[in-house]
């Protein structure tokens, strides 16, 4: 399989506010270079370079104007005097005005956050739109003949919505490539989440449409983050209804309510029988990471490749979470070896 992989990644180090305090992010560069070393060591395939592709791609499915704001926000920080990473400190909730853009960065950072996972560093822009890039090379390789590639994104993408950022995630690296795949003859794409945390952003994405099929496999949010999506019910809305399966899971669960629950999601892309398919790559359902809460051992995540590869379509993995940064390299290629030799 050809991991996709760009040095870039590591321009963007940032801190977030978690537990009362600002301290540096989960999402640390350690992460893919981790990820990296396994692939080589296994030899998992040949690493090649990304393609460019320029912001009208990412303008896809995100608004020009938020993509303007990721491309402009440190130089506006800047100006300030500042130096150190830009953090929202007020976000338009409940009856506040969320439909006029804010002319100051500080309104411009909480306008286009739902959280303070996401600063904006000097390297922020570089590393993100990489990012995207290297799942956009990697769907631009499956329409070229290739059965599977594997983006190794970084910073990860499935948080980020049409107009925000969230959970460690700037542009939504799986949605755009699902979208250049649709603007590039593929009839029906489906995306696959099997991160612990919803991606509520690729669900918002494409939650009106029947063309791009949304499975994701999460802790409950009644307890876990996101907290404000990816309960059962939401399914879809108007030509969407019925296009989005969210499959929320208790606290704690291990391999046999979790293979279950991938079983079912599973057949039902089976039926859906898409063009292609993209995976969000989470292993942060792995057992002791410090920010999730299910129990999957490294053996598991060999099956969750095979049931993957059970679909039986071009499979594109992007890469997202998983904080057991030790463990990360061998979860995230058992996957992927797990679906290879299926």
């Amino acid at each position: 399989m050809l991991t996709i992989y760009s040095p870039d990644h590591q321009l963007h180090h940032a801190s977030e506010l978690k537990d009362g305090k600002v301290s540096p992010c989960f999402e640390m560069p350690e992460r893919a270079e981790i990820v990296l070393a396994r692939s080589l060591q296994v030899g998992l395939g040949d690493i090649v370079a990304p393609q460019a592709f320029g912001p009208e791609h990412y303008a896809r499915v995100h608004s020009k104007r938020y993509v303007r704001f990721l491309q402009q926000a440190w130089g506006e920080w800047q100006a300030l005097g500042h130096q150190h990473d830009a953090l929202p400190l007020v976000w338009p909730v409940r009856d506040l005005r969320s439909d006029i853009e804010p002319e100051h960065i500080d309104g411009k950072l909480g306008f286009y956050a739902m959280d303070a996972g996401v600063a904006i560093t000097a390297g922020t822009w570089q590393a993100v739109s990489s990012s995207a890039n290297l799942a956009l090379t990697g769907a631009s390789l499956l329409h070229g003949g290739q059965r599977s590639a594997f983006a190794l994104c970084r910073p990860p993408g499935h948080h980020a919505a049409a107009e925000y950022m969230g959970g460690y995630c700037y542009l939504n690296n799986a949605a755009i490539a699902a979208q250049w795949s649709r603007d590039n003859g593929s009839q029906r794409v489906a995306v696959l989440d099997v991160d612990f945390h919803h991606g509520n952003g690729t669900q918002s994405i494409f939650y009106d449409r029947d063309d791009v099929l949304f499975v994701s496999l999460h802790g409950d949010p009644r307890r876990s983050y996101p907290y404000f999506s990816g309960h059962r019910d939401e399914t879809g809305r108007g030509a969407g209804l019925g296009f989005n399966l969210n499959y929320p899971l208790p606290h704690g669960t291990a391999w046999d309510g979790y293979g279950e629950a991938l079983q079912h999601a599973c057949g039902q892309l089976r039926q859906y029988r898409p063009d292609l398919l993209v995976v969000s790559l989470g292993v942060d359902t792995y057992e002791g990471d410090p920010i999730s809460h299910f129990r999957l051992t490294t053996a598991d995540f060999c099956r969750i490749g095979a049931a993957i590869a059970a679909v039986g379509v071009p499979t594109l993995f992007v890469m997202e979470g998983g904080y057991r940064v030790d463990e990360i390299g061998i979860n995230a290629v058992n996957v992927l070896q797990g679906f290879e030799n299926a």
